[in-house]
């Protein structure tokens, strides 16, 4: 069997990456389905009335007794397994589109992607460079020259362009190639998600998206470009409501929620919340108060608010109201109820809004 190409593994891996999230569990949630029976697993599994347990004087605990207790997070499985599928079918994609293209040109799969990626990124301008640096120079070790760190800035700011450029080429090649999707969708189940919190969009929108979000997850922040883009795209058709979901092993973001909620209370949400997920790698109680001074705010106020706590109760209120309708990981989104999973692109989510439009027609 031949070996795939480097770059084609890249194409497939930069394609599959977008569908990602936080999530406590140290394997990925998806990978667990592979092996795990499902409600509609049909082969080897047993009937509703199969006897999986017995205790006391001769009680019994069903098949469909376990299946119904546990039922939320079976229907959870069978969304991960649709989007493990949906994944590699990306992926697979992509790996004989850039194939083709590069027999096409008469080049290898290295070649191809060097001449449509890396030649088309050019070498970050040393302004850019140095802006960066002084951005983050509080931040670094004491007498940490620009020079030191110069080469890091590069690979941070190439890096994520080449990415960036990686799938734009891969939207071209599926562009022009006319893909389309058919592997068939799973059932949506729709849940009734209160839209409390800080909002954006006309509040008669017929499309209402509720985000649980936690700051110092990457992946939510990953995914602020294509709710960005959904904002856009659906200007009069979209309200966006954000809830809390701080993870328990990411320790700064509950005190980064409280900043946020902070920050509403003199009209800056939006613009705390931004600036939070441009600075994940600082996000302690010394760095929240420095950004609301940056953001203009009575930093007074700001400072009392954030020591008091008192913005906490809110943060768990939103968290146990996700846990209630199956957030397990961030970021998570219900649009109009129906929920979609992970650090998603543009396309994901209008699949679904313009479903939902088409149907309130």
């Amino acid at each position: 069997m031949l070996m795939r190409s480097t770059s084609t593994l890249l194409a497939a891996v930069l394609a599959a990456s977008l569908f990602s999230g936080c999530n406590k569990e140290k394997a990925p949630a998806a990978a667990a389905t592979a092996t795990t029976p499902t409600p509609t697993a049909a082969s080897g599994e047993p009937s509703p009335d199969t006897v999986v347990a017995t205790y006391g004087d001769g009680q019994k605990i069903t098949f469909g007794d376990l299946n119904d207790r546990i039922k939320d997070q079976l229907a959870n499985l069978d969304k991960q397994k649709h989007q493990l599928r949906k994944q590699g079918l990306e992926g697979l994609v992509v790996e004989r589109l850039v194939q083709a293209e590069a027999k096409k040109r008469n080049m290898t799969e290295e070649q191809l992607i060097k001449a449509e990626v890396d030649d088309k990124i050019p070498q970050p301008p040393e302004a850019e460079l140095k802006k960066m640096y002084e951005e983050a120079k509080e931040r670094l070790p004491p007498g940490t020259t620009y020079e030191q760190v110069k080469p890091q800035i590069v690979d941070f700011l190439s890096g994520s362009k080449k990415q960036e450029r990686a799938r734009e080429f891969f939207a071209e090649l599926k562009k022009g190639a006319n893909v389309q999707l058919t592997l068939p969708e799973p059932p949506r189940e729709r849940k009734t998600v209160a839209a409390t919190g800080a909002a954006k969009g006309p509040e008669n929108a017929p499309i209402t998206i509720v985000e649980f979000s936690d700051f110092q997850c990457p992946y939510c922040s990953r995914a602020n470009e294509s709710v960005e883009q959904v904002m856009k795209a659906y200007p009069n058709q979209v309200r966006l409501v954000f809830r809390h979901f701080p993870l328990d092993f990411h320790q700064q973001a509950p005190k980064a929620s409280e900043a946020a909620l902070c920050a509403q209370d003199q009209g800056k949400f939006w613009e705390m919340h931004d600036k939070l997920f441009a600075n994940q790698k600082a996000l302690e109680v010394p760095a929240l108060k420095g950004y609301a001074k940056e953001l203009g705010l009575d930093t007074g106020k700001f400072d009392k608010c954030l020591d008091s706590g008192e913005k906490g109760a809110i943060v768990q209120a939103d968290l146990a109201e996700g846990k209630k309708v199956g957030v397990n990981g961030t970021p998570a989104f219900f649009i109009n109820g129906i929920l979609l999973s992970g650090a998603q692109p543009f396309d994901e989510f209008k699949s679904v809004i313009d479903a939902e439009l088409q149907a309130k027609k």
